[in-house]
Order: structure tokens, then C-alpha cells, then sequence
């Protein structure tokens, strides 16, 4: 693992892995699939909450009926807090298009204009997952077999999985760590291709 800045551990798979979403062959299905919600923060929870007037009316008679049952979140058995879903896999924010394509409501309707809140940023930064490695925070690849199309996509467009999520990374950590982090890939690429 690299520490970049003074209190982040990124794993050497964020550097070499190649990744990048494709919606065109998954359609979203991360949304939908899995047996946790997305971990959330209080504040991102707070946030939400005070946009629920604009997403209920979109969700499903599902979705709302498990808000008003046990809220937005919940603690899952890690401990960790997390989105609430629905039939133990959909996330109450999700919905499914007429061509069967998922999407998020409030990625939607920050979008639409709607939202000053694009989505939580472990969906934001998925499938990287941060983790807590001692004091520190750990930057880590998730592997998940739903994805594999994204990885396939990543190879064939040579996307390492670093830049692909350069947003999310740049929303959750700023531009001065990830501009630290892109120098480390590339000292690290030279480093790797030097002749030994």
C-alpha cells in the first residue's frame, strides 16, 4: 500500500487495475444486487433527509413503505451504517426503467437540477471501498463477479481504475491528494518498467 497524504493507505490495485462501468452490458445492476445498502455517512444521511420530499413520490411502494418502517439507514452486522433496501438486495433509491436499466433517483435528479447531492460517495467511488486500516484510511479495490464486464471494459480501453474514478476521488479526498496519487502511479509505472 502507498500512503498518500498523511492519513490514506491505497492499495497497489487502485494504481494497476483497469476499470471502467459498463452500463451498456450491466445496466446498473449494482443497485440491485448485493445482500447490504451502500454504507452512508450522518451527514450524507442528514442530506438525504432533507430531500425526501423530492425522491418520495419517485420510489416504489417497496422503497417507501421501508422508510417509513425502519428510515433511510441501518446498522448493518459489521457494524457499519448503511442505506436501507428492499427484498434484502434493492437499494431504496434504485428504480428500473422500461428497458430494464437501473438507475438512482437522486443521481437523477441531481442531474435533472433537482439536488445539490449527486449520491453517497461509497456509491460515488464504488468499487473502490474505503476501510479502516489502524489510523488510517484504507483505499482499497473491491472485487465483485457483477462487475466483471467493467473490468473487461477498463483492459480493453486501458483505463486504470485510479483515473476512471478520478471525480468521486477528487470529491472525497481533494485535488491536491489525487494529483499526489496520480504522481505515485506514474513513479510507480516507471519504476516497473525500468530494466532491471
Amino acid at each position: 500500500m502507498f500512503l498518500i497524504g498523511e492519513n490514506t493507505l491505497v492499495s497497489l490495485d487502485v494504481l494497476e487495475k483497469e476499470f471502467c462501468c459498463d452500463l451498456e452490458t450491466c445496466h446498473g445492476c449494482c443497485c440491485i444486487e448485493g445482500d447490504a445498502g451502500a454504507p452512508i455517512t450522518p451527514q450524507e444521511c442528514e442530506t438525504i433527509t432533507q430531500w425526501l420530499p423530492e425522491l418520495l413520490p419517485q420510489m416504489t411502494p417497496e422503497a417507501r413503505a421501508v422508510v417509513a418502517q425502519q428510515g433511510l439507514s441501518y446498522t448493518d452486522p459489521s457494524g457499519e451504517q448503511v442505506l436501507s433496501i428492499v427484498n434484502d438486495k434493492d437499494c431504496i433509491f434504485a428504480r428500473t426503467d422500461h428497458h430494464g436499466w437501473c438507475y438512482c433517483l437522486i443521481e437523477k435528479a441531481y442531474r435533472a437540477g433537482k439536488m445539490d447531492f449527486i449520491k453517497p460517495i461509497s456509491c460515488h467511488l464504488y468499487p473502490i471501498r474505503l476501510t479502516q486500516v489502524g489510523d488510517k484510511i484504507g483505499v482499497e479495490y473491491h472485487r465483485w463477479d457483477i462487475c466483471h464486464c467493467g473490468r473487461q471494459l477498463g483492459h480493453k480501453q486501458h483505463i486504470p481504475l485510479y483515473r476512471f474514478l478520478r471525480e468521486p476521488l477528487i470529491r472525497r479526498f481533494g485535488q491536491a491528494w489525487y494529483d499526489e496519487l496520480c504522481l505515485t502511479a506514474q513513479e510507480w509505472e516507471k519504476q516497473c518498467n525500468s530494466p532491471s
